[in-house]
């Protein structure tokens, strides 16, 4: 089996195995006591912080420990904002932001906040512009990710904190998933990462904020890590963390250059090997194992079992692999293709012979798919009859509504419209991204009886 999912979580690391079974021997007392046991964990737990704040490049003061990043993020955004709320209560974030990022923004907003989305392009970066403009005198926060955590599109950083910095405002760096790679440049303010990206034990998150920031610990007061993350130390899964970060960055040059040659043989060969595919992400500036492609005609949870059956762990973030049926928000912030959506991010150390056989297997699961669905056949000949139609899909989630448009697009004249009824929230990004894909013109949308018309004119 390839496991191709470590931008969810990374395989532990040998060295934070090790770490972890001697840590259970030797870090069980409370550090913060003053016998001999508690002395012995404090000096595992100083030694994490600073070999930490090493990787992290900051003070040892600077940064806290906390059980999660989800955590790390939420207390970092609300000490944040409530450290400086005489400024104002206006928040920056980008549309692309981790889902812990975008919680913390929508509880902001519920609690009379004020908010801006800054979008992205189609590589989903951000324009250092648009939040330069953003900035107010009111802004308390800005948050940008340093890197996406679905497309692998690494974020200008370093221009968007020079725009805070001059108009005096922190910002908090979400930097999860490009942690294990590097430190984070810039003149940031606040960062969060998890362990469990690296190849760390899962809940250990970090959370730094330089000194000079305001910032107010929310929820009752507490005498560890600062006051910021209550609660007992994990201890033996701190020090492991600790000693992963350190071992992923010593390999982590030559590393990411084997990866990033793997995932650009998957960027270029995907689209020969497998009709109507759109390989999105920056094709440079991202994260050495991530590539992300999108198929059209498939569904995505469909195409997530084939790969399964055939022994390849991926993800995907098609709305039909989703709870809520919507698209992932990353992939409609950057208005791409999202059905048959899949993201394959490479651990440390994968074989290029894995890399191999995935795209061996690839295109045939895609087809049987296809088959499966009764998508059209990427040859079939163009038909030009009947004045103009329309495709009923109300009730018919991804990728069907786009399947029953490209079967009669044919049927009608060259400059006459198609007009597809559908109650899919994912029909809104992938039938503009058909059309795109398939030279035809997307003329807009309109209200129906029942949910979206979606207007299709054909062009060839």
């Amino acid at each position: 089996m390839a496991y191709f999912d470590a931008a969810s979580a990374a395989p532990l690391h040998p060295v934070a195995r090790q770490a972890l079974l001697a840590s259970l021997d030797e870090g069980w007392a409370d550090p913060a006591r003053l016998y001999r046991e508690g002395r012995r964990a404090r000096l595992l737990l100083d030694a994490a912080r600073e070999a930490m704040a090493e990787c992290v490049g900051c003070r040892p003061d600077e940064l806290v420990f906390t059980p999660s990043g989800t955590r790390a993020v939420h207390s970092g955004v609300a000490g944040a904002l409530t450290g400086r709320r005489r400024v104002g209560r206006h928040l920056i974030v980008s549309a692309v932001e981790h889902s812990s990022v975008l919680h913390a923004a929508e509880a902001h907003e519920a609690g009379g906040g004020s908010l801006t989305q800054v979008g992205v392009d189609r590589a989903g970066a951000v324009d250092p512009a648009a939040y330069a403009a953003a900035l107010g005198e009111d802004t308390a926060l800005a948050c940008l990710q340093s890197a996406n955590h679905e497309v692998g599109t690494e974020q200008p950083v370093s221009r968007v904190a020079e725009a805070c910095r001059a108009a005096g405002v922190p910002l908090l760096v979400d930097a999860a998933q490009s942690l294990g790679w590097g430190r984070v440049e810039g003149d940031w303010s606040l960062l969060t990462g998890s362990a469990h990206k690296w190849g760390g034990p899962s809940g250990v998150g970090l959370l730094a904020v330089r000194k000079g920031v305001r910032f107010a610990p929310q929820g009752p007061g507490d005498e560890r890590e600062s006051g910021r993350a209550p609660g007992f130390e994990n201890l033996p899964a701190i020090v492991a963390a600790a000693a992963s970060l350190r071992a992923v960055r010593a390999e982590a040059a030559a590393e990411a250059a084997r990866l990033r040659e793997l995932t650009e043989r998957i960027r270029s060969r995907v689209p020969e090997l497998v009709p109507d595919v759109e390989v999105v992400g920056d094709p440079s500036r991202r994260l050495p194992g991530i590539v992300t492609f999108s198929c059209l005609y498939v569904d995505g949870e469909t195409l997530l079992h084939e790969l399964d059956r055939a022994g390849f762990s991926v993800s995907s973030g098609s709305s039909c692999t989703s709870s809520t049926l919507t698209p992932s928000h990353v992939l409609r912030a950057m208005g791409v293709l999202s059905e048959g959506n899949v993201r394959v991010s490479l651990p440390a150390g994968t074989p290029a012979e894995d890399v191999e056989r995935f795209l061996e297997v690839l295109p045939g699961a895609v087809a049987a798919v296809r088959e499966k669905l009764g998508a059209p056949a990427a040859t079939e000949n163009v038909r030009a009859a009947g004045p103009g139609l329309v495709v009923d899909a109300l009730g018919r989630r991804c990728p069907i509504p786009v399947i029953e448009l490209a079967k009669v697009i044919g049927d009608v004249p060259v400059g006459a419209t198609v007009r597809v009824l559908s109650d899919d929230e994912a029909a809104r990004l992938d039938i503009p991204a058909w059309c795109e894909m398939r030279g035809q013109e997307y003329v807009g949308e309109e209200p129906a009886e029942r949910g979206t018309a979606y207007l299709v004119r054909r062009t060839s």
